[in-house]
């Protein structure tokens, strides 16, 4: 199947969560073969993880990135195509006062230059930009 979809930080730890939105785990368990991830959601989880003291929680964290995300999923690079794409769009949103906070445009960018849906419950956060589709699953 090909990937349609590509998966923001709050969708991708939705899983870790205790007590998971049931709609949003089904969703996920029927598109399985055509979700994606990007690089920058990679690092904000890692970061989060790296952040806290050792723990079972952080243990937890770790262990879902390597067994489940980085074996189950692409994950896409912010390359050239998403930096120019970002770059632009950045410009444009800034000259309407309208900054969105980088790691946003990032992920926004590897949506739009792989034509994917971005699903995320910030709908909001990604709104100024142009060109992108979204999608809310948490309901």
């Amino acid at each position: 199947m090909k990937v349609r979809y590509l998966l923001d930080t709050n969708v991708l730890s939705e899983p870790l969560r205790p007590y998971p939105s049931p709609r949003l785990m089904e969703l996920l368990s029927g598109a399985a073969d055509s979700v994606a991830t990007a690089a920058p959601v990679c690092h904000e989880l890692q970061f989060g993880a790296s952040r806290m003291r050792p723990s079972k929680r952080r243990r937890l964290i770790e262990s879902y990135l390597v067994d489940v995300v980085r074996t189950t999923m692409p994950i896409l690079p912010y390359d050239e195509r998403a930096a120019h794409w970002h770059a632009v769009e950045r410009a444009r949103l800034v000259a309407a006062g309208r900054t969105p906070p980088f790691v946003d445009g990032q992920i926004a960018a590897i949506a739009v230059v792989n034509e994917l849906v971005l699903v995320t419950a910030n709908v909001g956060d990604y709104e100024p930009f142009a060109g992108l589709t979204v999608e809310n699953w948490h309901g």
